[in-house]
């Protein structure tokens, strides 16, 4: 929260992309018996990591706070599909963690030109920035879209073939995490 605009966007774009790809190069490749051994409990976590960082970005009022909320329950998301041990929810997991870093990093990149502007992030003080800003606000608006994975945009796919990995594996994991999808667009209104 309190890491420069720079800081975030690195964070949201690489850093935690790299735990990602440490569970798929290593974890699912050199220990696959393991992994699928372990897969129930990463299901729980992850399945709880998704509603609550969901549920915990509904109750912020920082829009910084907000995006970095969603991220987790985003990179929940991808934990899901790459313990699915299927082919679909591996390659969900890639794309929605491609998509998800660049939408992340253009939101927080939106947020560091709007507290730039008006010195504060707080969502009470953004009433009528359309009328000052309308480019701007149609571009935040577009990755708001793709960060609740909009049809038609880059997370949308991942989620979708993650999901459908993870429907082949339990589809009760599935009936809890398409929570996530109703709650990020809860929070992203």
């Amino acid at each position: 929260m309190e890491a420069p605009t720079v800081g975030s966007m690195l964070l949201a774009s690489l850093l935690l992309k790299l735990g990602g790809y440490g569970f798929l190069r290593f974890s699912l490749a050199m220990l696959a018996e393991g992994s699928a051994y372990y897969s129930p409990v990463v299901f729980t976590l992850s399945l709880l990591g998704v509603i609550y960082g969901s549920l915990s970005t509904i109750r912020q009022i920082d829009l910084k706070r907000i995006i970095a909320y969603s991220s987790v329950a985003h990179m929940n998301l991808v934990m899901l599909g790459l313990f699915s041990n299927s082919q679909q929810g591996v390659e969900g997991a890639i794309y929605l963690m491609v998509g998800h870093g660049v939408v992340s990093t253009a939101l927080f990149f939106c947020v560091g030109v709007m507290y730039d502007r008006y010195h504060s992030r707080l969502l009470r003080y953004y009433g009528g920035v359309v009328t000052v800003m309308p480019l701007f606000v149609s571009a935040f608006f577009a990755f708001t879209l793709a960060n609740m994975s909009f049809p038609g945009t880059s997370n949308f796919l991942g989620e979708l073939l993650l999901f459908l990995g993870v429907f082949s594996n339990n589809s009760f994991v599935l009936l809890f995490s398409t929570a996530g999808i109703v709650l990020s667009a809860v929070y992203s209104t």
